[in-house]
């Protein structure tokens, strides 16, 4: 009886044992990676807004996965002002330090990463380009990378975006977009020229395109806001308002002061900010920062963990935020749809 009692207990104890080991890398599967230190480098086409947003969300999330910094996730962060030659060379230098992840912000960091490691063995993900697709390194938003690239895209799709003006400003026909020469800002402009073209709904919106030099550098914006100045004192009699750019004049505050200084006209934003911090847009409908650091952490996660990149589908940002600056918009005789402020919530400057 007791040889009994004894190969009963020790079958007990291999149960639970076996048991343990279950819920340790089944049921939780980070724990296999709790004591490993993961490498990631941050590459940003520009250190300030919206990739500080981006990137700010982007770390808040990857904590929540277990992914913290200085604890099991080692960061290391690159900035290039928007030169896509020197990030090519800072790039090729980097990746000789085995990351994990490379995490590409941007247009100009994506196009310089697609130049120097597409097709290689490293994983990237990026979150904020405009046109991914046109840069080339991914075919689509609906099926798998066919290499090493995956992420989140930046912008609003160009028929939402319409929409909202036309909702916004219904008898307003003529549009002017004055744009930085950037590769973003080209995809953009084709974007709405193809929307205007072949789209009946928009059959009666003229927009008149002017451009500006890319000016290199964290305050390259500025200058570019100043050079965009001559084209709306031309535009600014023709046209019932202005659309910011989607490119990195766009994303910043100095063009849209220097709009509303130098303009009769009002401006549709890009960002939130453009609003809420008061730069000088009357509207906007943006993508939200959070959803996109959010979205990019998620297949950062997935990665360090095992997945594949070309297992997991590029998006676009799954959250639109909304809105409104009310004192512009009696400014500007612009009488906003109910619609518009329930969507906008607590967006609303009054």
């Amino acid at each position: 009886m007791r040889e009994k009692s004894l190969f009963s207990t020790f079958y007990k104890r291999l149960i639970f044992c076996l048991s343990a080991l279950f819920i340790i890398f089944i049921i939780t599967p980070n724990t296999a990676y709790a004591h490993r230190v993961f490498k990631l480098l941050i590459f940003d086409s520009q250190e300030g807004y919206p990739y500080n947003e981006v990137r700010k969300y982007l770390f808040l999330s990857l904590k929540d996965y277990g992914y913290e910094e200085n604890k099991n996730l080692h960061v290391r962060f690159v900035a290039i002002g928007n030169n896509i030659e020197y990030g090519e060379k800072i790039l090729s230098q980097e990746v000789k330090n085995n990351y994990d992840v490379i995490f590409v912000g941007g247009t100009a960091a994506t196009v310089a990463a697609k130049k120097s490691i597409y097709g290689k063995i490293y994983p990237v993900v990026f979150a904020s380009p405009t046109d991914p697709v046109g840069i080339g390194v991914i075919r689509d938003f609906k099926t798998p990378p066919v290499a090493n690239f995956t992420g989140v895209c930046y912008p609003v799709p160009v028929k939402a975006r319409l929409k909202f003006i036309r909702q916004l400003m219904p008898n307003a026909r003529v549009f002017g977009f004055i744009y930085a020469d950037m590769p973003q800002s080209h995809s953009y402009k084709a974007w709405l020229m193809d929307l205007i073209k072949n789209d009946p709904e928009f059959k009666e919106i003229k927009i008149i395109f002017r451009s500006v030099p890319l000016v290199h550098g964290e305050l390259g914006d500025v200058e570019m806001a100043n050079l965009s100045i001559k084209h709306i004192k031309e535009l600014d009699n023709i046209v019932d308002a202005y659309i910011k750019p989607c490119d990195q004049m766009g994303t910043r505050r100095n063009f849209s002061e220097v709009v509303y200084k130098t303009s009769k006209k009002p401006l549709i934003g890009l960002v939130k900010d453009d609003v809420m911090e008061r730069w000088g847009a009357t509207a906007v409908v943006y993508p939200s920062h959070e959803s996109i650091g959010s979205q990019a952490a998620r297949m950062i996660k997935d990665i360090l963990e095992g997945k594949k990149v070309k297992d997991i589908i590029p998006e676009w940002p799954k959250t639109f935020g909304f809105a409104v600056d009310l004192k512009k918009a009696k400014k500007f005789s612009i009488t906003v749809p109910v619609e518009i402020l329930q969507l906008a919530g607590e967006n609303i400057i009054k």
